[in-house]
């Protein structure tokens, strides 16, 4: 009789409670209108990238390629994760049935994924342009560019599938109460009443494969380049050159410090104050800035964008 008794006790979670950003009502106004206008800057930023890029020959370049599918991921990275943050912060605490809340995870995941792959694809498209100019025609034709796009979406949406899966499959027998503005692995793993030894072995292999095999790619192209930089006998050349390197890795650098903090010991994070924090760094920070230190500092980008919006 005891163990058809565990098992009738452990009902099923059909819904979670977000408990959002923040839970303190005298700051919660201010913080709503201040995501939100991130939120639409993010979007107006990333729209007029891929814009520019699609409307002027120029920048068919495989550089700027790259910089379109970024823009297209951020502006779908912040549309998963911000509509449940602003709605956590205009109305407190919510319910999400369960099914959304796996949605909302999936798609995530989607993003994080690809986006890893991404910034990976453009440290090597930088080493191919700085360390071998001569086959740089060769190696980042329109057939590679495209497979290494391609890879990046599709290996996104493999290792989603598989995580997803795993985190849905488990039992939720409460508390539902996510301490999170949205669905995250670590807050659901944490909710679980069942054993998570393949969830997290799942996330530990995907952490090696994605997280630190792109961040390896990233880094190695970016020292490549660092030495090469080096080289150059044009003074002017070297700051250029390290001024744009540089930038790349403050993105590259938080983005990848915030998300391997969390996803590489997901079902030991603690303290979700500091969850949330490193959260908002790599869902709102990241897309916000991107667009500026890769594009908008950009000469080329400068000139189109002076000659689209008419300016002497």
């Amino acid at each position: 009789m005891e163990r058809p008794l565990e098992l009738a006790n452990m009902t099923r979670v059909q819904q979670f409670i977000l408990l959002g950003l923040s839970t303190r009502l005298d700051i919660r106004d201010a913080l709503f209108a201040i995501f939100l206008t991130l939120y639409l800057l993010t979007l107006l930023e990333n729209t007029l990238i891929i814009y520019l890029i699609c409307s002027h020959s120029e920048l068919h370049k495989p550089m700027y390629f790259f910089l379109g599918n970024l823009s297209c991921l951020e502006m779908c990275y912040v549309s998963v994760t911000m509509p449940t943050l602003l709605v956590g912060l205009w109305t407190g605490p919510y319910h999400i049935s369960f099914t959304l809340c796996m949605t909302q995870l999936f798609f995530f995941i989607v993003l994080i994924c690809t986006e890893c792959t991404l910034l990976a694809s453009m440290a090597y498209d930088r080493y191919v342009a700085i360390c071998r100019p001569l086959h740089y025609p060769l190696l980042m034709r329109p057939q590679v560019c495209l497979a290494l796009a391609l890879s990046s979406w599709l290996g996104g949406l493999v290792v989603s599938v598989a995580k997803t899966t795993c985190i849905a499959s488990l039992s939720y027998c409460g508390p539902n109460v996510l301490n999170q503005f949205f669905c995250d692995v670590s807050p659901l793993l944490n909710l679980s009443c069942t054993h998570v030894a393949l969830t997290e072995l799942v996330d530990f292999i995907s952490a090696i494969v994605i997280f630190c095999g792109t961040l390896l790619v990233s880094l190695a192209s970016y020292s490549a380049i660092g030495m090469a930089v080096l080289r150059m006998p044009s003074a002017a050349a070297r700051r250029k050159a390290f001024s744009t390197c540089a930038s790349h890795l403050v993105v590259v650098g938080i983005f990848y410090s915030a998300a391997l903090f969390i996803y590489c010991r997901p079902s030991r994070i603690k303290s979700m104050d500091l969850n949330k924090v490193l959260s908002v760094i790599y869902t709102v920070v990241t897309p916000l800035c991107n667009p500026i230190i890769y594009c908008l500092r950009n000469k080329e980008v400068h000139t189109v964008l002076k000659r689209t919006l008419h300016w002497p």
